[in-house]
């Protein structure tokens, strides 16, 4: 082929592609988006947690809820206040009434069990927020708390273990014993701790998710040995109480307090203040990003149990060093969505 021909083979290749780059220009086409958003507009979200009062629960909503909103999603909230009965009885009018998702925070590993496994037999996508339960629905988004309580104990050890002068006494106040936050947290830590002779576990105890309780546990705890080590606290809601005890007994330079949450800058400001120590954060907005994402997944493959994933939310730890560095997120701004 000549020289010439060549060149006028190239010009018309350029042509070639200018043409049909202009129409890409003119009339651009995403064949995947349409069908997305469509599994989307008109779906109803019922969002059902523990409780609709406490910052977790707050930030999750909110933050589900805008991004519903702006898909033409309906988006509605029961809220339960602390009842398990009035969870399973929302449940179960929710699977009669037909939402296409019900996002939901297990109260424990059983009571909403069988509804799940019944809404996902229904057609309906359900989100297990937090609290994982006895069965695997499309999806649970939280914590690791296993893993959390690994890290948790290691932490510990590093300030009570052998080799450090104290008297590596440590106490773990529980939430719910049979919550998926409380139990998953401790068994974490006692598959870390359960063969270490230089740890002395001299108090498990349940509070139920109750500052007042905690602070009485942690009160008689402290009466019966003064020269404790550390308070492992399952939730930083539940730990306002240890840690005020704690405070009241003088022994906060001396008793470490760590515990869990989703980094509200109320539990930033309770690091700063010395009431807790270190505390393992989740990030609770984020994980109403995790949510929506979930929701978007599930939806667009059929929900009801068709897909079935675990999201590990991320978490970090905040000190008294990088509090004041982290994500101090502000709970009214996501109670205030929700209302």
């Amino acid at each position: 082929m000549t020289l010439k021909k060549l060149g006028k083979l190239a010009l018309m290749t350029v042509a070639s592609i200018s043409v049909a780059g202009g129409a890409l220009a003119q009339e651009p086409n995403d064949p995947f988006r349409d069908p997305a958003i469509e599994s989307l507009e008109g779906k109803w979200i019922a969002y059902l947690p523990i409780s609709a009062g406490f910052d977790l629960a707050q930030a999750w909503g909110g933050v589900v809820k805008e991004e519903s909103e702006r898909y033409g999603m309906k988006f509605t909230v029961q809220d339960p206040n602390w009842s398990t009965d009035a969870m399973a009885q929302g449940m179960t009018s929710l699977i009669a009434e037909q939402p296409d998702v019900i996002v939901t925070q297990n109260p424990d590993t059983q009571s909403l069990a069988r509804l799940m496994m019944q809404a996902n037999r229904a057609g309906i996508t359900v989100i297990q927020m937090n609290m994982q339960g006895a069965v695997q629905t499309d999806a649970y988004v939280g914590p690791d708390y296993i893993d959390m309580g690994r890290k948790i104990a290691e932490r510990a050890i590093e300030q009570c273990g052998e080799g450090t002068d104290t008297s590596h006494k440590i106490s773990i106040v529980q939430g719910v014993i049979t919550g998926g936050v409380s139990y998953f947290q401790v068994q974490g830590i006692m598959d870390v701790l359960k063969d270490r002779e230089d740890i002395e576990i001299v108090s498990s105890q349940a509070a139920d998710w109750d500052a007042s309780k905690a602070r009485a546990i942690t009160e008689t705890v402290l009466q019966q040995h003064p020269d404790l080590c550390a308070v492992l606290d399952m939730w930083d809601g539940q730990a306002i109480g240890t840690g005020a005890a704690v405070k009241q007994a003088g022994l906060a330079d001396s008793v470490t307090v760590i515990t869990s949450g989703g980094g509200a800058g109320s539990t930033c400001d309770l690091i700063r203040d010395d009431t807790f120590d270190i505390v393992y954060n989740y990030d609770a907005p984020g994980m109403g990003r995790d949510a929506w994402t979930a929701i978007m997944i599930a939806l667009q493959n059929g929900g009801g149990g068709n897909s079935k994933t675990q999201i590990f939310s991320p978490t970090h730890i905040m000190t008294k060093d990088n509090v004041d560095q982290a994500s101090c997120w502000d709970a009214e701004i996501y109670a205030s969505r929700l209302r």
